[in-house]
C-alpha cells in the first residue's frame, strides 16, 4: 500500500442498530479524513439508507476492491457485502438476516487486513443473538477475530484516556472465571498489555494488577488465588523487566489508575474491568434523561492485524433516530490509526 494515510476498514455492525448510522456520520468528519482513508465494510443498500437520512450531501461509492475506493470528503466508500434483505431489517429487531450481514462484514474486514488491503480494522456494534441466530456460534467479536486469524493468546483491552484495562477472563460465568486462573494466564495478559500499551505509544508502561478477592485476599484470609496465581505472575513479569505492581485490591487500583499512577490495569474477570471503565466513560445527562456521550474503545491484543472497536452495544432503542453518540467510534478510529504507524 502506497498511501500516505492508512486505510481503515470499518464494519457497519448490525443493520438494526446504530452502527451504520454512526459509521456514515463519522467517516465524513474532517478530523478523520485528515488522518486516514476510511472504507465502510457492509451492505451498500443499508449504508445508502443511512446516507439519505443523515448525510444526504455525500455520494455513495460501492466497491468490491479497495483499490477502487474514491477517497474524498464528498464520498462515502463502501466495500460491498452481499446479504439479501439486509436493507429491509427493521431498526431495533433481532433477526438472522441482520446477524448474517454483521457477521459477513466482520469476516470480510479480517480477510482484507490479513491480505494487506487495509491497514487496520474498526468494528461497529453487533448483536450476539442475531449472529447466533444466523448460525455463527461465537461469544462476540473477539472470538470471531481469534478464529479467523488463528490466534490462541489474545485479550480484550478497554481503552480510554483515563483508563486502560485488560481481562484475564471475559465471557464466562463468574464461578468459572475463578477456576480458570493460572500463573500462565495472568502472566500472558501482563505481557500482552505491556506490548499493547507500547503499540499505542506509551514507553515503559506502568502496569497495576488487580487481586481477585476483597482486599486482594488479605494474606490468604479471603482466598488464596492471589498467593497461588497472581503474585507469582507479577514476579515473573518483573524478572522480564516489566514495570508492574500487584496484586492490588481493585477498589484501590482503579482510583490510583485514574489518578495517573498506572498506564494500564490487568483484571481477573469481565465486570471487574467493565464497571469502572463504563462508569467513567458513559456520561448521563440527568436533565435530558439520555446518554450524552459514550467514550471508550475495545482493542483486541495479540492478533496479527489491528482491531479497535466501539465499547457500546447496538442501542436498539435509539437506532435510526440520529441521536446516537459517535464519540466511541471516533476514538476507535484514532486508536487504529495510532497502532498502524
Amino acid at each position: 500500500m502506497h498511501h500516505t494515510k492508512p486505510v481503515i476498514g470499518i464494519t457497519m455492525g448490525d443493520p438494526a442498530g446504530v452502527g451504520p448510522e454512526i459509521a456514515v456520520r463519522t467517516v465524513i468528519l474532517p478530523e478523520i479524513l485528515e488522518k486516514c482513508n476510511p472504507v465502510i465494510v457492509g451492505v451498500s443498500k443499508v449504508i445508502q439508507r443511512e446516507i439519505e437520512k443523515f448525510t444526504p450531501d455525500k455520494s455513495l461509492v460501492v466497491v468490491d476492491k479497495v483499490e477502487d475506493c474514491r477517497f474524498s470528503p464528498e464520498n462515502i466508500n463502501v466495500f460491498e457485502i452481499d446479504v439479501k434483505g439486509a436493507e429491509d431489517v427493521i431498526y431495533g429487531t433481532i433477526s438472522p438476516v441482520a446477524g448474517e450481514a454483521a457477521f459477513q462484514s466482520i469476516k470480510k474486514v479480517i480477510e482484507l487486513a490479513l491480505n494487506k488491503k487495509i491497514d487496520a480494522t474498526v468494528t461497529g456494534p453487533i448483536h450476539k443473538k442475531s449472529i447466533n441466530d444466523a448460525g455463527h456460534h461465537f461469544a462476540g467479536h473477539t472470538e470471531i477475530y481469534a478464529h479467523f486469524t488463528n490466534t490462541k493468546n489474545y485479550a480484550m483491552l478497554l481503552a480510554s484516556d483515563a483508563l486502560k484495562v485488560i481481562h484475564v477472563t471475559t465471557h464466562v460465568p463468574l464461578k468459572k472465571a475463578c477456576e480458570m486462573l493460572s500463573v500462565k494466564k495472568v502472566l500472558d495478559k501482563i505481557l500482552l498489555l505491556d506490548k499493547g500499551l507500547r503499540d499505542i505509544g506509551i514507553e515503559n508502561p506502568r502496569i497495576g494488577v488487580a487481586g481477585l478477592n476483597p482486599h486482594a485476599g488479605d494474606e490468604g484470609l479471603f482466598g488464596d488465588e492471589e498467593i497461588k496465581y497472581i503474585l507469582p505472575a507479577v514476579e515473573k513479569a518483573k524478572e522480564q523487566g516489566l514495570n508492574v505492581d500487584g496484586p492490588i485490591p481493585s477498589d484501590t487500583l482503579f482510583p490510583k489508575a485514574i489518578a495517573g499512577n498506572y498506564d494500564g490495569c490487568v483484571v481477573m474477570y469481565h465486570d471487574q474491568g467493565h464497571i469502572p471503565f463504563k462508569l467513567i466513560g458513559f456520561s448521563w445527562n440527568k436533565a435530558d434523561k439520555k446518554m450524552e456521550s459514550v467514550s471508550g474503545v475495545n482493542i483486541t491484543l495479540g492478533l496479527p492485524i489491528i482491531r479497535a472497536s466501539v465499547d457500546h452495544g447496538t442501542a436498539f432503542d435509539i437506532a435510526g433516530k440520529g441521536i446516537a453518540s459517535n464519540a466511541a467510534l471516533i476514538d476507535a478510529i484514532h486508536y487504529a490509526i495510532r497502532m498502524s504507524h
